[in-house]
């Protein structure tokens, strides 16, 4: 029953997907006497944490009830005040917790204060699926770093383009719209200006119901190429445009860029070119914590060459476009041995109509990619 319970409260938890950054997600169930008499959910960073709304819920019901939660329950001042005072303020007898919260202000703390005041407490109930939950939540708060998602969408033949240069589509409706769903799902999304100058794309989500968060758009552009005219920049919307440049970017493109409405941000060259790693921490600075890469093959191997990628989303259309010239996924000069090939791991198959994509987690980084 307890993995019952506890799957119903990671269900309530994925309802705020998308929402709650640079806070996890969570939800949390109060059980008395087999009923579930309080429910809830952390909706947005801010908000009353899921633990709060379920025993509001819960009310006086909430006495000598057992209190499911997929992560341990904050003992600590934010925004908000700590979970455990009010957990203890309801007289809950006992809570299920998933996962210990990887934060240090947390770290144990706040089911050593629930047990030292009499409250018994079961943990690791569910702890890999709590875990995989809030897989963003757990890079950003043990590294000061983003969790970085690498998309592409090719065809069976590996190419992400005609000779010709013509992409649009590679995938079908069923990819795309999952394709948007992750840009909802994540707080930016990074490209290449190349891909910019080409396809000239929004970076929005459009959800198939409608609504969607569109993501902090972000461009990689050691010279500030990127049209000020260009749709990223133009289109209204609720989430910026930053544009990375290096100090070599010309003033003159860098003011154009500031004056259509974008934010410049000035990041050490590699090689000339931005460098991804310092990139990745100016933006985890600014609370970003999560970033999904869909950038060209240049961009691709410059983000797997640095070793910031740690997941990858495939998609494989079953279509073959053939063609020397017709790009690929990956650019730069690659891996010259298979030993110094990127390996993923927990790799997991999808279909989506007749599209195949397949995610899994980078456990060995690759080669030194060309950086963009």
């Amino acid at each position: 029953m307890d993995e019952h319970y506890m799957k119903i409260a990671l269900d309530l938890a994925k309802k705020a997907e998308g929402y709650t950054s640079p806070n996890p997600l969570v939800g949390a169930v109060v059980v008395k006497d087999g009923e579930i008499v309080g429910r809830g959910y952390h909706a947005r960073a801010g908000d009353p944490h899921a633990e709060i709304v379920a025993l509001r819920e819960a009310g006086e019901r909430a006495q000598d009830a057992t209190l499911y939660v997929n992560l341990e329950p904050c003992c600590h001042y934010g925004r908000t005040g700590p979970c455990v005072e009010a957990i203890l303020a309801a007289k809950v007898k006992k809570i299920v917790v998933a996962m210990i919260d990887p934060n240090p202000l947390v770290a144990g703390k706040g089911i050593a204060w629930l047990k030292q005041s009499g409250v018994a407490v079961t943990t690791g109930v569910l702890a890999e699926e709590a875990a995989r939950l809030n897989e963003v939540f757990v890079k950003y708060i043990t590294t000061g770093l983003p969790f970085v998602v690498l998309k592409a969408a090719m065809s069976l033949d590996g190419k992400i383009a005609t000779r010709e240069g013509e992409s649009k589509w590679i995938t079908s409706v069923a990819a795309r719209f999952y394709g948007h769903r992750l840009r909802h799902r994540y707080d930016a999304i990074l490209v290449g200006v190349n891909t910019v100058i080409l396809d000239d794309p929004a970076l929005t989500a459009r959800l198939p119901e409608g609504g969607g968060k569109d993501p902090v758009r972000i461009i990689v552009d050691s010279q500030a190429r990127t049209p000020p005219e260009a749709r990223v920049i133009t289109r209204q919307s609720g989430s910026p445009t930053l544009v990375a440049v290096t100090p070599a970017a010309p003033e003159e493109r860098v003011t154009a860029l500031k004056k259509a409405g974008a934010q410049i941000l000035v990041v050490p060259a590699e090689n000339g070119r931005v460098n991804l790693k310092l990139l990745m921490k100016e933006l985890a600075r600014r609370e970003i914590t999560s970033v999904l890469i869909e950038g060209g093959g240049e961009v691709h191997a410059s983000a797997l060459g640095a070793g910031i990628v740690d997941k990858v989303v495939w998609f494989i259309a079953p279509k073959i476009i053939g063609g020397k010239t017709a790009p690929g996924p990956v650019g730069g000069h690659g891996a010259g041995r298979l030993g110094e090939a990127t390996l993923l791991k927990d790799v997991l198959l999808m279909r989506f109509g007749e599209d195949i994509c397949v995610e899994g987690y980078v456990v060995k980084a690759g080669w030194a990619g060309t950086p963009e």
